[in-house]
């Protein structure tokens, strides 16, 4: 009996990633055609109107939005739209997470928050970090912070995570992508050394 349970959880644990992921897909795409296929419906003349339309245009300003992120007026207001919503309790832990998380996607064009993947030595075990910032402000540590790098370490599943300044020698290189790195954080951030 315990082998047959073994084998379904590992069937469970082929399938569930594969399975959650169509779902978040579909669910986006639905979603996006639902709350913008119903105006899309009400403006334009029945023969315009093609099932995926509302997806096209949710694409579309997204990458409208994206375009305008650049723009000094438009990052300014969506700084603070993001400081109010990290005042509101709750909101801003969930806030949090999705801001953590949209911080590993790439950013186009320009280079990521994430800039490469390193180990931290933690007593007998090693931190999966992510080098933030290469150069640190002046004004924080003074003539130190020639050697110091900012480096974020998240909590697993990302909700929340710590940046802390650690000299440059503390730190090793690894080959992994940021992808590949947030694979393991979510296995298991930590891991045992040998």
């Amino acid at each position: 009996m315990r082998r047959l349970w073994n084998t379904f959880l590992k069937g469970l644990a082929a399938v569930l990633p594969v399975a959650l992921t169509v779902y978040v897909v579909f669910w986006l795409a639905r979603t996006a055609e639902s709350v913008l296929g119903e105006p899309l419906r009400a403006w334009l003349p029945e023969d315009r109107y093609w099932p995926g339309l509302g997806l096209l245009v949710a694409f579309l300003l997204i990458l409208i939005v994206g375009l305008l992120v650049d723009a000094y007026i438009v990052r300014r207001l969506f700084r603070y739209g993001e400081s109010v919503l990290a005042r509101i309790p709750i909101v801003k832990t969930i806030f949090g997470a999705f801001k953590d998380f949209s911080r590993f996607l790439p950013a186009g064009g320009k280079g990521r928050d994430l800039k490469r993947v390193v180990l931290w030595r933690f007593g007998s075990a090693q931190l999966i970090g992510f080098v933030t910032e290469e150069q640190v402000n002046p004004k924080l540590f003074g003539t130190m912070q020639e050697d110091l790098v900012a480096v974020y370490f998240p909590m697993s599943y990302q909700i929340g995570g710590y940046t802390l300044y650690l000299h440059k020698d503390e730190l090793r290189e690894t080959e992994l992508s940021v992808e590949e790195a947030m694979r393991l954080v979510l296995i298991g951030g930590v891991t045992s050394q040998s």
